[in-house]
């Protein structure tokens, strides 16, 4: 699904898990969609399973959201607590739509805790009280942190609350009660190196072989041989500190130190503090090695550019970054919010920058990075090798420093689910692209003034933020090459786009009737052998070619799912 696709749900209302792989825009769509509802007078609430994500997308976490807190379980008495709490009462009263970022490290419990709670406060008993919900996050990336509750009598008497023995988020009873509409986004602006990708999609899959293995040990390197230049990536905080620490130290000249402003309420303020990736007092040096913390509204840097402080500007002293694309940058404060009904209720100012010989893997997340030295020697959790190498666009960055069994495995839960989600996915794109424009459309408006907002946007300072409308004639463009002999790799190509918005082109214009089914065969050569579509198009004509999934379990997983689409463009029926 394209991310245009999947903003055209989200604007009718529905409840969403929106979900891809690394770098397939889930941030960026995401901000595009509360970028849309701000502008329409209509506010989000922004929230985050850790301080870290939450201050990325300018949110709170949704423990302090939701005023669950730090508990592990609800009584009776919490709720009423809660429901007392005037300021948490009044933005869950007031919220229409709910975000919840990072979903994948919020337990089974927390989420059915959030969702007792907006039932609670709201007086509905639909699902979090009826407001709109968007999941978003990656189940391959780290998993949840389940704290048990040792008593029993502490959890509320109802069955949706604390799905017992439950540790992901969708194993919860409030997402099965939300049933949310998956968006699975195809599209890549990561990872550029097909050959990485492939590494990575088989390391997601789980079937990773010792050609890729191979591949990634021919990147071993020794700590003392890599660049001073390149991030190092570690396991552990105390390897973090110990590195950072000790550059610093061996570099002369006069240390800067940059002291971060506060203001707003204590408690927000904190959590600010603890998530954002600048530190308190940020401590630098000429020479110093540096990583811009957030994304630049300008286009300037994005969260993960990496550089080298060059020198201080004379009049106020801020730093010069040269990064290792060869710009120069001055990093001037930028500011870190948490914002509940488009008011800003705290926020920290700080230089966009932190030290960045080293930083941890759980702090990449979110990051796009052109080198890393990557020390998974040490790695202990599934999902902590996926998360580090996916944060690289080529396999040529990376300076493999170590290499455990763990860092290779994704949690085998996951596997299933994640075929069954891409499935899910695809189901619901075909039923979206199959009802009329003008519907969908109606249903946006509808939404719109349901929750109160203006169906014409207003100037705000949001309007700014890049949108990316399609092209009237995108669909027809395709059709044109189609027409000319092209493949779809070749129009991919001629396009810049990714094979998978390609096909998702011809999806759409064989259901409005201008692409005929079956489509030409031209279109799969050289992405499909004939052996291999003859094999898939027998499979769909024993067990049906929609959904795809029994055509996906047929081949055990072997064959990706936009192959299995293109294929199924070819099919005749």
């Amino acid at each position: 699904m394209t991310q245009q696709e999947a903003f055209e749900i989200l604007k009718t209302g529905a409840d969403v898990f929106l979900t891809g792989e690394p770098g397939s825009g889930k941030t960026h769509l995401v901000n595009r969609y509360v970028a849309y509802l701000r502008e329409r007078s209509i506010a989000p609430a922004i929230t985050a399973s850790t301080g870290i994500a939450a201050t990325h997308i300018g949110g709170m976490t949704i423990h302090s959201w939701s005023g669950i807190g730090i508990k592990s379980g609800l009584t009776r008495h919490d709720l009423r607590a809660i429901e007392g709490n005037k300021r948490a009462a009044r933005r869950i009263a007031n919220a229409r739509v709910l975000i919840i970022d990072e979903v994948s490290m919020l337990s089974a419990q927390t989420l059915d805790m959030v969702d007792a709670v907006c039932r609670a406060v709201r007086g509905s008993q639909e699902p979090f009280g009826g407001m709109q919900v968007i999941l978003v996050g990656d189940f391959f990336q780290l998993p949840p942190i389940v704290r048990r509750n040792e008593d029993p009598d502490a959890r509320l008497a109802f069955a949706n609350t604390a799905a017992s023995g439950a540790q992901f988020a969708y194993e919860s009873a409030a997402w099965r009660a939300l049933v949310p509409t998956v968006c699975y986004l195809s599209e890549q602006y990561r990872q550029e190196d097909a050959a990485f990708l492939e590494i990575l999609s088989a390391l997601r899959a789980g079937s990773l072989d010792d050609g890729h293995k191979s591949k990634l040990l021919e990147r071993g390197a020794r700590l003392g041989t890599v660049h001073d230049g390149i991030t190092k990536l570690f396991s552990h905080n105390s390897d973090v500190d110990r590195v950072n620490e000790r550059e610093l130290a061996k570099l002369a000249g006069e240390e800067h130190v940059f002291k971060m402003e506060s203001r707003g309420q204590p408690k927000l303020v904190e959590q600010l503090k603890r998530g954002c990736l600048s530190p308190e007092t940020l401590r630098l040096k000429v020479g110093a090695k540096v990583m811009f913390t957030k994304n630049s509204i300008e286009g300037k840097y994005a969260n993960g550019t990496t550089g080298t402080v060059v020198g201080f500007r004379h009049d106020d002293g801020l730093p010069v970054v040269a990064t290792r694309a060869g710009r120069s940058i001055i990093a001037e404060p930028d500011d870190w919010k948490v914002e509940i009904e488009l008011q800003t209720l705290a926020a920290v100012t700080q230089i966009p920058l932190r030290l960045a010989w080293a930083i941890t893997v759980h702090k990449s997340q979110g990051m796009s990075l052109d080198a890393a030295a990557i020390d998974l020697s040490a790695a202990f959790e599934y999902g902590q090798g996926y998360v580090a190498l996916s944060r690289l666009r080529t396999l040529a960055g990376l300076h493999l420093l170590g290499l455990n069994e763990r860092a290779l495995e994704v949690h085998p839960d996951i596997l299933a689910k994640d075929a069954a989600f891409r499935a899910v996915s695809d189901e619901a794109l075909l039923k979206f692209r199959g009802m009329d424009f003008k519907k969908i459309e109606d249903m946006q408006r509808q939404f719109i003034r349901a929750c109160g907002g203006n169906i014409e946007p207003s100037a705000t300072p949001y309007a700014a933020m890049p949108v990316k409308p399609p092209k009237p004639n995108t669909y027809l463009e395709t059709l044109a090459l189609v027409k000319n002999g092209k493949t779809v790799f070749e129009i991919a190509a001629a396009r810049s786009f990714t094979e998978g918005t390609i096909i998702a082109h011809l999806e759409k214009l064989q259901m409005r009737g201008d692409l005929p089914p079956p489509a030409p065969a031209h279109i799969a050569r050289g992405s499909i052998e004939e052996n291999e579509m003859r094999d898939i198009h027998a499979a769909m004509r024993e067990l049906g070619a929609i959904p795809l999934k029994p055509v996906f379990d047929h081949f055990d997983g072997r064959i990706p799912y936009d192959i299995l689409r293109l294929a199924r463009l070819t099919f005749e029926k």
